[in-house]
């Protein structure tokens, strides 16, 4: 299954999934690379909390 993960606040990554952490971020893996960050729906999640994107109101 393609997952993709944040890893950083302007750096995502698509790839393979591998496995998922204790702590909530998963594994994905691009060629021989592996890369751990957060599912982008989680990561969004985190962002809006922290009030630096907000949740667009229905005009």
């Amino acid at each position: 299954m393609v997952q993709t993960i944040v890893t950083s606040s302007h750096i995502s990554v698509q790839g393979e999934f591998v496995k998922r952490l204790s702590d909530g971020r998963i594994v994905v893996r691009v060629g021989d690379a592996k890369f751990v960050g957060h599912p982008v729906a989680r990561a969004v999640e985190a962002i809006r909390k922290l009030g630096i994107v907000k949740t667009p109101t229905p005009a």
